[in-house]
């Protein structure tokens, strides 16, 4: 693990937990960051994975004590990135808007639709620049956990689109009901802007979906409840866990995707961290 000017440590990769995910890195240093934008969500952890510096953020703070619409998202990619951070791993819990996507199942979503209100979701308010978000996630990411999975046994589902509401509310049934009849396979309440900030800030990004519930328009269940969430993803979260880290230990030092160029020949309004 390396250290910044001023003594911080530094790490390459960072997990951006939610739900049920607030420990992960042992022994870890706390890192208090300020940003242009506000503090992020709790400070970040820096720990170590096979001697390679990792950072962990809790994404609603370590006592969940942000709803998906207030976290500052902005603060934390700002944050992560200031600290050397350029590839994140985004674990999250999802609803499932097909059948065949059970309560328990992992998905690597490939696409993304965002159907949030209200949230500051870009960090380019002066000046024109317009970044490519046609592909929301780092493929060499997915391929990379996707590998992880096969190689431990991990049953994964390659491909989806995840669809991000507002919350905190969870869907209607015309909503759940619309949403799949449009293709979409997964709702969830963070995964928008925070991908689309990390490609702001040529940042590799990375979600790795479990799925707790069938939300409120599968023709299963009678709509889904926060408890219900809760325990789903509490009965599965070590598996999770276990994907991330084989996932952070396969990762090839160097960048060599889209991502990292997605910036190349733009001025921006700003110095990047």
């Amino acid at each position: 693990m390396h250290e910044r000017p001023g003594g911080n440590p530094t790490a390459d990769i960072a997990i951006i937990g939610g739900s049920g995910f607030y420990e992960l890195l042992e022994p870890t240093h706390r890192v208090e960051v300020t940003t242009p934008y506000g503090p992020p969500s709790d400070a970040v952890a820096i720990g170590t994975v096979d001697g390679r510096g990792v950072a962990f953020l809790p994404r609603h703070g370590a006592t969940h004590a942000l709803p998906a619409h207030r976290i500052n998202y902005r603060a934390n990619l700002w944050a992560l990135r200031s600290l050397g951070v350029r590839r994140i791993l985004a674990p999250c819990a999802v609803g499932s808007l097909r059948d065949d996507l059970g309560p328990g199942s992992v998905v690597v979503p490939d696409q993304l639709v965002d159907r949030t209100t209200g949230r500051a979701q870009t960090y380019y308010d002066h000046g024109a620049v317009h970044v490519s978000f046609a592909d929301p996630y780092c493929e060499t990411g997915r391929t990379v956990v996707l590998k992880a999975a096969s190689e431990s046994g991990e049953q994964i589902h390659d491909g989806g689109v995840m669809v991000v509401v507002e919350g905190p509310r969870f869907s209607t049934r015309a909503e759940s009901r619309w949403f799949a009849s449009a293709g979409w396979s997964l709702v969830n309440m963070t995964g928008h802007p925070e991908a689309a900030l990390a490609r702001e800030l040529a940042l590799c990004y990375t979600s790795v979906a479990l799925v707790t519930d069938y939300d409120a328009g599968v023709a299963r269940g009678e709509g889904v409840s926060q408890h219900e969430v809760f325990r789903a993803f509490s009965a599965n979260v070590r598996r999770l866990k276990d994907l991330v880290l084989c996932t952070v230990r396969s990762m090839e030092p160097e960048r060599e995707c889209a991502c990292s160029t997605a910036l190349d020949g733009m001025e921006l309004p700003f110095e990047l961290p």
